[in-house]
């Protein structure tokens, strides 16, 4: 295990116990605590996405804020549902947000999570052509996303333009280098791991596997991550891929940490429904750190992954979490081999 980040929801919620308690409040507390991580050490700051809902919704504002008050760590998304994407100017924002970061953007894109309204999408001015799906449309939009980001001419200039253009084809601006190769798929099952991989992304999986095979979480999650490496080293990809998978993760050191997360303890894998379909859940890990350790050796995935990203409970503030944060880092990570 190469890098450890947290990976925030972005929830904010009005009730008077909440320490995130509007929007503002939410994206300038992902700012302080992306510092915050930076300065504990961690790795990475991510962020989810989600529309119609009292969360983080548009990431690249933030992604640019968050460049601008850092330095060092790993800036990204978790994910961004390409759905409502319109792909030429996302990649017009995801090239300013890099370049102000210096080129540490890492953004998870897919095709979403189960949505707050009902197809979404369209209101966003988005419909699924004639004999595709809204999966389907999702694709087409992030092929679209990573052509463009090459950073090759693809559109005719004017012959009167309002300013002179250089020769050739024009290319979407701000073109960032190398942010193609910054790119994640989130995965939910080994199918989607081995799309992934022929697309030249990394892979990114989360706490839930839309499949089930009757094995424990991290085997199943595992065994994507092998199908991930295998149909990369098929399609022939000269560069090293990225994995990373993600877990709910908490070190019970001081009292609030027991009060909070004590009766986690207990905590087990689930399978469920996820948009009609049969998924698999990832436990919470929650003990005193030497527990944690022992646990966290024999997650196969985990394993397998270079990066981890911790789920944190951003409504708690951000003291907590980096609290939290450098718990799990000074007193857990060293003992998993982390940046070894």
């Amino acid at each position: 295990m190469k890098r450890i980040g947290f990976l925030s929801f972005g929830h904010w919620n009005p009730h008077p116990q909440s320490a995130v308690r509007t929007a503002s409040d939410v994206l300038l507390q992902s700012i302080d605590l992306a510092v915050a991580a930076e300065e504990a050490g961690a790795d990475g700051a991510y962020f989810r996405v989600h529309h119609f809902a009292q969360q983080l919704a548009s990431p690249f504002p933030l992604l640019a804020a968050a460049g601008a008050k850092t330095s060092r760590i790993e800036l990204g998304t978790g994910v961004i549902d390409m759905r409502y994407e319109n792909p030429l100017y996302m990649a017009e924002d995801a090239g300013a947000a890099d370049l102000i970061a210096g080129g540490r953007l890492q953004l998870g894109i897919s095709r979403g999570s189960p949505e707050q309204v009902i197809e979404g999408y369209r209101y966003f001015g988005h419909d699924p052509r004639d004999g595709e799906s809204d999966a389907d449309m999702a694709r087409r939009h992030t092929a679209q996303f990573l052509e463009v980001i090459e950073g090759e001419g693809f559109a005719k200039p004017s012959p009167r333009p309002m300013f002179p253009n250089p020769p050739g084809l024009l290319r979407v601006e701000p073109h960032s280098p190398g942010l193609r190769d910054r790119i994640w798929w989130g995965a939910g099952t080994r199918a989607t791991a081995e799309w992934t991989a022929q697309q030249g992304m990394n892979l990114m999986s989360s706490t839930l596997l839309t499949e089930d095979t009757g094995v424990p979480f991290h085997q199943l999650q595992a065994e994507q991550i092998q199908v991930f490496r295998d149909g990369w080293r098929e399609a022939g990809w000269e560069r090293e891929p990225r994995v990373s998978v993600s877990r709910s993760i908490f070190p019970l050191v001081t009292a609030q940490d027991h009060a909070n997360f004590g009766a986690d303890r207990a905590s087990s894998d689930q399978v469920g429904m996820i948009d009609g379909s049969v998924a698999r859940f990832g436990k919470t890990y929650a003990a005193e750190p030497d527990e944690l350790v022992r646990q966290l050796a024999e997650d196969e995935a985990i394993a397998a992954a270079d990066t981890l990203l911790l789920t944190i409970p951003n409504l708690l503030g951000v003291d907590y979490n980096a609290q939290l944060l450098r718990s799990l880092l000074t007193e857990v990570a060293p003992a998993l081999g982390w940046r070894d």
